[in-house]
C-alpha cells in the first residue's frame, strides 16, 4: 500500500474513532462497555500496519478530548492514548509479520488486547501516583477487563469478520 493510501486510510479511522463514540455517548455505561474507539485502531492496524495504527490511536483519544470534552483529558484521554498506540502497534506489527490467516488475526487481536490493557494499566499507575490518588489492582481489573468484557466480546467477533470482508474487497491487508 503506497504511503498516501496509509494516510487516508490513517486519517479515515482517525474520523471513525472521533465519530463512534457518539453513538454510546448519551449512556456513558454502554461505551464503557463497547469500547467504539478500539475499533478502528484495532483495524488500522490490520491495513496499514503498526506504526500508522499507533499514530492513530494515540491521537483519537486526545484529538476527542480536546475538541468535545470527552473523554477528560487528564488522566482518562492521556491514558487512553497510550494504550490505543500500544492496541495499533501491537496489532499491526504482529500481523503485518503473520500469515494473514484467521488464526492470525486473532492472535494479532488477543496479544494487542492484552499489551494495551498492560500500559494502561502502568500509565494510569503513575497519573494516579501524580494526582494523588491510588490505583489498586482491583481497580485495574475491574476497569481493564471486568467492564471491558462485552467490547473484548464485539471485537472479537466484529473485527475478524470485518478483516475478512476487506480481504474479499482487495484492500491490502
Amino acid at each position: 500500500m503506497s504511503k498516501t493510501k496509509k494516510l487516508v486510510v490513517s486519517a479515515l479511522m482517525l474520523s471513525l474513532a472521533l465519530v463512534l463514540p457518539f453513538f454510546t455517548g448519551q449512556i456513558p455505561e454502554i461505551g464503557n462497555m463497547l469500547l467504539p474507539m478500539h475499533l478502528p485502531v484495532l483495524l488500522a492496524g490490520f491495513i496499514v500496519g503498526g506504526p500508522g495504527a499507533m499514530m492513530v490511536g494515540a491521537v483519537a483519544p486526545v484529538l476527542r478530548s480536546v475538541i468535545w470534552g470527552m473523554p477528560p483529558m487528564f488522566p482518562k484521554a492521556v491514558g487512553m492514548a497510550f494504550e490505543l498506540a500500544a492496541y495499533g502497534f501491537v496489532c499491526g506489527t504482529i500481523y503485518s509479520k503473520s500469515k494473514k490467516s484467521t488464526k492470525s488475526v486473532y492472535f494479532s487481536l488477543i496479544a494487542a488486547m492484552i499489551a494495551g490493557r498492560i500500559v494502561w494499566g502502568v500509565v494510569s499507575f503513575a497519573l494516579y501516583g501524580i494526582m494523588g490518588n491510588v490505583f489498586t489492582i482491583a481497580l485495574f481489573m475491574t476497569e481493564a477487563f471486568i467492564n471491558a468484557v462485552p467490547g473484548i466480546i464485539f471485537q472479537l467477533i466484529f473485527i475478524p469478520l470485518l478483516v475478512s470482508a476487506l480481504k474479499k474487497t482487495n484492500i491490502t491487508l
